[in-house]
């Protein structure tokens, strides 16, 4: 069944005819940390039913947003994982979480919440770091991001071997990622610790701090 369309000649009609419907964006969302499993795209979307993110990924591979892939054996699963046109959606991703950043507020006890759900904003304010990859350590979970536009942008869990490692807590992670705090404020203050971990043993104990650009 083809899918519904405003029927407007409009660049942004055409636009929400692809990725107008609840969900696609926050699976773009996921598919932006790399090629992930159903059942991992599932875990990482609380609230979506198996048959609308089904009835989603179709549309994307319709719609030439992504496309799925058989592993090679052993392996008996697919991955999903987006198109150039699919990832071509970086910006209006980034520019949502922008928009949407001040109506967070408090968190609602009914909210759910991944730690790589703060990566895009946080991604392009650690972008004068110097570091190609840095690991992002909260509370909540780990993640890591790319500062030197490479693909993918972020991936949940630590990173083989980060070139920095960034420990906060949440609130200072969005204060961050909105412009509102610095980061080298947020190291004064002893909100975050940026540090680098030996070349030579990933994931091992932090070498040092790291200087944050200058504010």
């Amino acid at each position: 069944m083809p899918r519904r369309s405003y029927d407007q000649y409009c660049a942004t009609a055409r636009a929400l005819d692809a990725v107008g419907d609840r969900w696609t964006l926050l699976i773009v969302r996921e598919l932006l940390a790399g090629p992930r499993r159903y059942t991992d795209l599932h875990a990482d979307l609380p609230g979506v039913s198996t048959d609308v993110l089904a009835s989603r990924l179709k549309d994307m591979e319709r719609e030439g947003l992504a496309t799925r892939r058989r592993l090679p054996p052993p392996a008996p699963a697919s991955v999903y994982e987006l198109t150039p046109r699919g990832t071509a959606l970086l910006p209006v991703l980034t520019a949502l979480a922008d928009w949407g950043t001040p109506a967070l507020g408090e968190r609602r006890p009914t909210d759910a919440l991944r730690a790589h759900w703060f990566a895009l904003p946080l991604a392009r304010r650690l972008a004068g770091l110097g570091a190609a990859v840095v690991e992002v350590r909260l509370d909540e979970g780990v993640f890591h991001v790319r500062t030197d536009g490479g693909e993918p942008l972020y991936g949940d869990g630590p990173a083989d071997r980060p070139d920095a490692r960034l420990t906060l807590d949440a609130d200072t992670c969005i204060a961050l990622g909105d412009g509102s705090l610095p980061l080298d404020r947020a190291m004064r203050e002893g909100r975050a610790r940026l540090e680098t971990p030996p070349r030579d043993a990933p994931g091992g104990t932090p070498s040092g701090a790291v200087a944050p650009p200058a504010e």
